[in-house]
């Protein structure tokens, strides 16, 4: 088919329709020409808008079957594209409903008014009769739909000459009011209109045969002892022209609106009338009402239907010869041409009929006969038979087209439940799209009102053209190679318009209903997103999501991440058994219940060999850690590389995982259980050669002993504790991650406790008062313990902890903080503690610089509470025992240092750099402390759920690796669930909001 056959007529016969005959005329009436001009102007620009973007998507390839859905969905996903095609089948279906309901109000008002089922209260009668003959024409529409839908088509083309007629007919009327005014008056009392259906003289009395007698008005104003109603005594009646013409000078009367509520009498506000001052049952007499209460919004949600259709081309685009060429010229010709009728027609009525006529939204004062009727020119049948052949091949082309759009929507797949409705006969007839077709136009045929459905479909298509703007300008901006219409007249401001604009029109229409619509189209979205097939086709949506990827990605180059949003950005480290498959599956659980799905978060794992020999095992292994990911609910990314030796490729993925500002800060992994068998000497290797790179590339390191221990996902840990053994201010990771493991449903139950360890001598309960103190100013719900024990057991920490501080001392000269703010941070530690600390940068802003400040505040809890270290201050800095000092002077730190060699001890384990490798008394003294701190870990943490401990620094060279694992092992020997915690070196947990 060509343009004009393919595209324009059907688009004029989708167009052109119901509302124009019988609600345009009503509209004018009661918005006034100027409104009426506003409400068509705005509806036929957002449809032209949406016309330019439905054409340049069009002639961006081939539209087969599903017109719009099929456009949207290629263009906006399959998510978008599902929700918003079902709501485009809702709206074609709707409107099949309002096409039924039309075509049953002109059989019943105008043809055969006789022929009613129900007689009671007028109102009442015409709803229960709309619905009982609308079902029964419904079942006969769809009854010609099934038998065969070229009947449908070969009707087509008379249907739409009934409406080129009909509106011919009116265009002659209107010429022919210049020469001659229609014999059709409009009876008023006092200023109201009166229903003339039910008398034939316009007077209180007539004379007939020189004797005065009451005419039948008398009847229905009085009753039989001849009292009669107060205003019809004070009125008289008079009668006028209903069509005054074309040049009556009528217009400027109809310039503006009349709006009113429901029972509002139609009255002609320029014509004298006497108020009655007594009440009456004014409904029982032949006044004519307000039917429904009018406003502006009303008017848009009820004319927006009459502009739909403009997919009717496209709809068609297999059957025609050049589709990107007739789209869009056929379909933007016919928005031109039924704009330029729309319009016309809205200055023409306002011009040439009385305004109480076309208020009248049934033509009760013209004698019961449609308004746009007595104007249309030879009789106003040719109105009244035109627009019911015109609403009858509208229904039939609903019932034929909304079937379809659900039969292609099944077919893709995208929403499991509706599969069914992809099959059909064997000539492929949507046999059961059109059951649930006639089903949904039956809900809307019960309504029985053309008004209250109409703002329903005008909901549904206005969704549809949104996302069809959208789509449009999308493609646009994302400049992908793909995106090349042959339709150039197009932009992407345009396609915002047209979006903005729908939008606006939904929420002018109806409020709720545009919620409604929202709502539908959200949970379609939310069910295709999570129960859908996965489709990929090449959408605007995932071009637009790698668009914001980049755009995000660089944005976090461009500042440092602040310690209020830190949060670890785990690279997981996996492997593989010999089938390929994830060794520690509860490692990927772990991983789950520390990161709630947020942040970042890379599984990766490496396999030996080149990749050219094993470039299938790594697709396979890929494979494997997607599905196990997916198997725990992970989110997150997934890479296997093949190397020479596991150990580079661990080193290239500690390196080089991530990209740009989202990389890594932290690397989990499991404890190499059996490191200690000579085979598996390459497990001890490879992990502290782990340690060695991520302690260099200050990155945090988690190492879990008998990981396939810990709880799955779908336990629930019914009470218990997670132990921190805080031995070594990290930064507090060692805090942040129970607190971060207690967010998850797994260990919600647990409570956390704290231990730090104490000499006998130190002040222990001052010591435990200022944590719990630091802790609430933290926000953390902890139980604090602190734990003596004799300083040679412990004292070997003292050497870790003095190059712990000169490290933070170096970042304390970083800081910004304000006097103010330095004072409040070590008050906030100790009442008593009179601390000074002098630096030479400007102040800032406390909240944005709070780097190291929690954590020097957990570093000075423990040393002010400390006598070793009151004795150090009163030696190297003259201090009263109370005074801490945070200015560290380079000859503190070797006082500090000297002292700490002359006395060495315990703690000593936690050094950054021990010398592991010498067995001298010193590594005795080494062992000692592990044993005799994991005696205390026992006691106190044997049942907990979970203990986190300090992880020490490995060592220098590779001669102590054995006494360094050893150490380890008899650090966590008898406990079952152990997490290793080794800081990265910069603070990630603050006290500031």
């Amino acid at each position: 088919m060509g343009t004009f056959i393919g595209v324009y007529l059907p688009c004029m016969q989708n167009i052109l329709g119901v509302i124009l005959f019988l609600r345009l005329t009503w509209i004018v009436g009661t918005a006034g020409i100027l409104g009426s001009f506003a409400i068509v102007s705005i509806c036929c620009i957002c449809t032209l808008l949406t016309a330019i973007s439905m054409s340049a998507i069009a002639t961006n390839g081939v539209v087969p079957a599903g017109g719009s859905y099929y456009m949207i969905s290629r263009s906006l996903g399959p998510e978008v594209g599902g929700a918003v095609g079902l709501c485009f089948y809702l709206g074609t279906t709707f409107a099949g409903s309002m096409y039924i309901l039309g075509t049953i109000e002109i059989l019943l008002t105008y043809i055969v008014p006789t022929a009613t089922v129900f007689k009671e209260s007028e109102n009442a009668a015409m709803l229960n009769n709309m619905r009982v003959y609308g079902t029964c024409c419904l079942l006969l529409m769809a009854l010609v739909v099934f038998v065969g839908v070229k009947y449908v088509n070969k009707l087509a083309l008379v249907f739409l000459a009934c409406v080129f007629l009909s509106i011919l007919a009116t265009y002659a009327g209107v010429i022919k009011t210049i020469i001659e005014q229609p014999d059709y008056n409009v009876c008023l009392l006092g200023n109201r209109s009166l229903k003339n259906e039910m008398f034939e003289t316009c007077a209180k009395t007539t004379v007939v045969k020189n004797k005065t007698e009451f005419t039948d008005l008398w009847s229905f104003f009085c009753d039989n002892n001849a009292t009669c109603d107060e205003y019809f005594n004070l009125n008289n009646l008079t009668e006028i022209r209903a069509i005054p013409g074309l040049l009556s000078g009528v217009i400027k009367d109809n310039l503006w609106g009349d709006y009113g509520p429901a029972g509002m009498f139609i009255e002609k506000k320029d014509q004298p009338s006497v108020e009655a001052q007594g009440t009456s049952n004014d409904m029982n007499k032949p006044y004519v009402f307000n039917d429904i209460a009018t406003y502006f919004t009303l008017l848009v949600g009820i004319y927006f239907p009459s502009v739909t259709g403009i997919m009717a081309g496209s709809n068609r685009s297999g059957d025609l010869r050049d589709a990107q060429r007739s789209i869009p010229i056929g379909t933007i010709m016919a928005i031109v041409t039924t704009s330029f009728i729309y319009i016309s027609c809205v200055v023409l009525f306002g011009a040439c009929i009385e305004g109480v006529v076309l208020r009248d939204k049934f033509g009760y004062s013209v004698q019961k006969n449609p308004v746009i009727g007595i104007l249309a020119w030879p009789s106003p049948w040719v109105i009244v038979i035109g627009s019911f052949f015109s609403c009858c091949g509208a229904g039939l082309q609903s019932l034929t087209g909304a079937p379809r759009l659900l039969q292609a929507i099944a077919r893709d797949g995208v929403i499991p439940f509706l599969q069914v409705f992809g099959h059909g006969k064997a000539n492929g007839e949507p046999t059961w799209a059109l059951l649930l077709t006639v089903g949904i136009c039956e809900i809307g045929i019960l309504i029985a009102s053309l008004d209250a459905v109409a703002p329903i479909l005008s909901m549904f298509f206005l969704m549809c053209y949104l996302f069809v703007n959208l789509a449009c300008a999308v493609q646009t901006l994302l400049r992908t190679p793909n995106w090349r219409p042959r339709f150039k007249f197009y932009h992407w401001t345009l396609s915002f318009l047209g979006m903005s604009l729908c939008l606006s029109l939904m929420f002018i229409c109806s409020w709720y209903y545009a919620l409604f619509a929202i709502v539908i189209a959200g949970c379609i979205y939310k069910y295709i997103e999570y129960r859908g097939a996965v489709k990929e086709w090449g959408d605007g949506i995932r071009g637009l999501s790698l668009n914001a990827a980049r755009y995000a990605l660089i944005r976090l180059e461009e500042a440092p991440l602040h310690t209020k949003n830190w949060r670890p950005q785990l690279l997981v480290l996996c492997k593989l058994d010999s089938d390929l498959k994830v060794k520690h599956p509860r490692l990927l659980s772990f991983t789950t219940q520390l990161k709630a799905g947020r942040g970042l978060t890379i599984v990766c794992s490496v396999l030996e060999g080149t990749y050219m020999t094993r470039g299938n095992d790594v697709k396979t292994g890929e494979q494997n850690l997607k599905a196990a990911m997916a198997a725990e609910k992970m989110k997150g990314f997934s890479h296997v590389v093949a190397s020479s030796n596991l150990r580079d490729g661990f080193s290239l993925l500690i390196q080089s995982a991530g990209l740009g500002g989202m990389k890594h800060n932290a690397v989990l992994m499991a404890w190499p259980a059996g490191w200690g068998q000579a085979r598996d000497s390459s497990a001890r290797r490879n992990f502290i050669e782990t340690v060695r790179e991520t302690t260099a590339a200050q990155q945090a390191l988690l190492v879990a002993k008998n990981i396939d221990h810990f709880p799955g996902n779908q336990e629930r840990l019914k009470e218990g504790t997670i132990d921190v053994w805080w031995i070594v201010h990290d930064g507090g990771l060692l805090m942040l991650l129970p607190f971060l493991l207690s967010q998850h449903k797994v260990w919600r139950k647990c409570q956390m406790r704290i231990f730090t360890v104490a000499h006998m001598d130190d002040n222990s309960i001052q010591m435990k008062k200022d944590l719990q103190m630091f802790l609430y100013q933290l926000r953390l719900d902890a139980v604090v313990e602190v734990v003596e024990m004799h300083e040679s057991d412990i004292s070997a920490f003292t050497y870790e902890k003095t190059l712990v501080m000169e490290q933070r001392s170096q970042m304390l000269k970083q800081m910004q903080l304000s006097r103010t703010e330095r004072e409040r941070e070590i008050q906030s530690i100790t009442d008593v503690s009179r601390s000074s600390i002098k630096r030479k940068n400007p102040p800032g802003d406390p909240s944005s610089n709070t780097l190291c400040v929690p954590e020097d505040k957990a570093q000075l809890i423990h040393d002010r509470n400390t006598a070793s270290h009151s004795k150090m201050n009163d030696k190297a800095a003259g201090a009263t025992p109370d005074r801490v000092h945070m200015t560290w002077t380079k000859d503190k730190l070797v006082n500090e240092r000297n002292r700490q060699r002359e006395g060495m001890g315990v703690k000593d384990m936690f050094n950054m750099r021990p010398e592991w490798e010498n067995l001298s008394q010193s590594n005795v003294r080494r062992m000692h402390t592990a044993v005799k701190l994991n005696e205390v870990v026992l006691k106190k943490s044997r049942d907990s759920q979970l203990v986190l401990l300090n992880m020490p620094g490995p060592p220098k060279n590779k001669k102590g690796d054995d006494n360094y694992m050893e150490f380890l092992e008899v650090l966590m020997d008898g406990l079952d669930r152990v997490l290793l915690v080794r800081g990265g070196g910069r603070e990630v947990i603050t006290i500031y909001s």
